[in-house]
């Protein structure tokens, strides 16, 4: 089966436009890309699934050439941009699949907007509970670094997501540091987000059937693989062997067989 071209364009909200990418024909998927990534991460998966679904990554709210906004970023926040951006696409349902940052927003969507969402893939999420919740208020900021004159920033940026990446694939890198770099004054927006999300709250109402996907390689979201998978009623779970941060972009093939296999 052919792979589908990519289309790109943007749709108007009545908070300001949305840049996406699409591929394919039928049945709708929306991808939410992690932070402070856009719908890149996705490059490589969107042709796949588009061969079965009309398979749209948009680019989250405040990302990516979306709109920018001064309100505090939470996921509710970003959540209902992705319903505005449903609406102006007049798309009344559809599966999500959320990797990362992108997975906490499809919870709260299938949470909030259960009508919306046909079935729910949430892919190396985090789970953040109250205890986790406490644990992250003393880490350090993942991506944070400060405009240095000779540029030596971005050599950190780099370094910082090395141990994250696997070690023979620099592109991987190089991807996340273009789109960190359009939002540098403002990289952890997404990650204070997450840590503030009460998530405990959100996936008790979950109905729509789930799967959670998580890569072994992955030290954010793998141990918190078990609680998430018990938080969420008559979810299943799927351990993507080798998977690491990057995993869409990692392993497209294996990362989109999943969607794929669960989807139907």
């Amino acid at each position: 089966m052919a792979q589908q071209m990519i289309l790109r364009g943007f749709v108007n909200t009545p908070k300001g436009q949305i840049h996406y990418a699409e591929a394919g024909q039928g049945e709708p998927v929306l991808l939410l890309h992690q932070t402070p990534r856009s719908w890149t991460e996705y490059r490589e998966v969107l042709p796949i699934l588009g061969q079965r679904y009309r398979a749209i990554a948009m680019d989250t709210v405040g990302f990516g050439d979306s709109y920018r906004t001064s309100e505090k970023a939470s996921i509710e926040h970003y959540a209902a941009g992705v319903i505005d951006f449903l609406d102006a696409m007049e798309i009344k349902r559809t599966s999500l699949v959320g990797h990362h940052t992108g997975g906490a927003i499809a919870v709260e969507l299938a949470a909030t907007w259960p009508q919306r969402v046909n079935k729910l893939i949430l892919s190396s999420c985090p789970y953040t509970d109250e205890e986790d919740r406490e644990i992250r208020k003393t880490r350090p900021p993942i991506d944070d670094v400060a405009f240095s004159p000779d540029g030596s920033h971005l050599i950190e940026l780099w370094n910082k997501r090395r141990a994250f990446y696997p070690q023979d694939r620099p592109d991987l890198i190089a991807s996340f540091v273009l789109d960190a770099l359009t939002v540098l004054d403002r990289i952890e927006e997404g990650h204070n987000a997450v840590n503030r999300y009460k998530m405990e709250e959100k996936t008790r109402l979950i109905t729509a059937p789930t799967l959670i996907m998580t890569g072994t390689e992955d030290p954010a979201s793998y141990p918190r693989m078990e609680p998430l998978s018990k938080a969420i009623r008559g979810s299943v779970s799927v351990e993507v062997k080798g998977g690491m941060v990057p995993m869409p972009e990692q392993m497209p093939e294996v990362f989109s067989q999943c969607v794929i296999d669960f989807l139907g």
